[in-house]
């Protein structure tokens, strides 16, 4: 079972601790075999906010965590060095470090985020890069995967986190069902702009709450632009505008991201050939599909199958 750790100390903020929580405590009912072990790390009783946080461990069981998750941190006040140096040993053990919003300063301290990308809450990407100078810091994402070390914007963008980490671990298949349970957005890609103008768009509150779920409906054919545009009636300058206010990116790179997430479901849970999975998602060719997949996942489809496979069967797989 894979340990994930949550670090906390005095002056943590509770949103993304709690979203940490839940998201890494609570399995989802319908997914097979063991969730994560989540324990909470910390020197004592520790306030998130106006909470009470009982630790059920010291700050020296981080080392033998698989993943250790700082949460949002009060910038304006030093991490404590008790911290700065569990988190820093965490890594030197090789654990998989990631923080949330504003723990970026943590990993920061801990010398974790040095000549490495990384983000935080758009508030306070300067002030990251001002006191950490050897930091290459993008105030323009949601988060930065860099394999060991990872780092996410603010708020919403720290869940985005935890379900690439589920993904990570998992498949995106779980990673949906556990987006689904905390109705939230299954997939945001780490690159995508932290400014969005309407975030998080409930269903009809939006220019193309009838148009997105239409198109998910029908990814096997090869729809354009045009074919988005009128089915919403409207123009394609039009439809683009709305695209990038509603998810932040275009139709085209929409409509990509979910060829490519409903090719990842179809790897994790059939046997159809590349082939087949290249009709069903509309990528017309299995070549189209492995350069487009394995330009935004890092792997081939062949070699991802392997891998979730071997994770649903019990057996571990490749280290993230």
């Amino acid at each position: 079972m894979t340990t994930v750790a949550l670090a906390v100390a005095e002056g943590m903020l509770h949103f993304e601790l709690s979203m940490a929580y839940e998201v890494f405590g609570s399995k989802p009912p319908s997914v097979p075999g063991p969730w994560y072990d989540l324990v909470v790390c910390g020197e004592g009783a520790v306030r998130a906010g106006r909470f009470r946080l009982e630790p059920d461990h010291g700050l020296d069981r981080l080392p033998s965590a698989d993943t250790v998750i700082v949460p949002g941190w009060d910038v304006d006040v030093d991490p404590p060095g008790r911290l700065v140096d569990a988190v820093r040993a965490a890594h030197e053990a090789g654990a998989r470090v990631a923080s949330l919003c504003t723990g970026a300063f943590v990993l920061a301290a801990a010398g974790l985020l040095d000549g490495r990308r990384a983000t935080t809450h758009w508030a306070h990407t300067q002030a990251l890069a001002e006191r950490h100078p050897g930091v290459e810091v993008d105030p323009d994402v949601l988060y930065v995967d860099n394999g060991s070390v990872l780092t996410s914007a603010g708020k919403a963008a720290a869940m985005d986190l935890c379900l690439h980490l589920v993904r990570l671990d998992r498949g995106s298949a779980v990673a949906n069902t556990v987006a689904r349970r905390l109705v939230v957005p299954p997939h945001r890609d780490g690159g995508q702009a932290q400014f969005v103008t309407a975030p998080v768009p409930a269903p009809g509150d939006h220019p193309l709450a009838g148009l997105l779920p239409w198109a998910i409906e029908r990814l096997d054919r090869p729809l354009t632009v045009a074919d988005l545009a009128r089915r919403a009636r409207m123009s394609p300058r039009n439809l683009g505008r709305h695209f990038r206010a509603v998810t932040g990116t275009t139709p085209l790179q929409w409509l990509l991201a979910q060829r490519i997430r409903h090719a990842q479901q179809l790897l994790e849970t059939t046997d159809d050939g590349v082939d087949a999975i290249a009709a069903a998602t509309g990528m017309g060719t299995a070549t189209t599909l492995r350069r487009h997949f394995n330009r935004t996942v890092g792997v081939p489809p062949d070699t991802y199958r392997r891998t979730f496979r071997s994770r649903a069967a019990g057996r571990p797989g490749p280290a993230s």
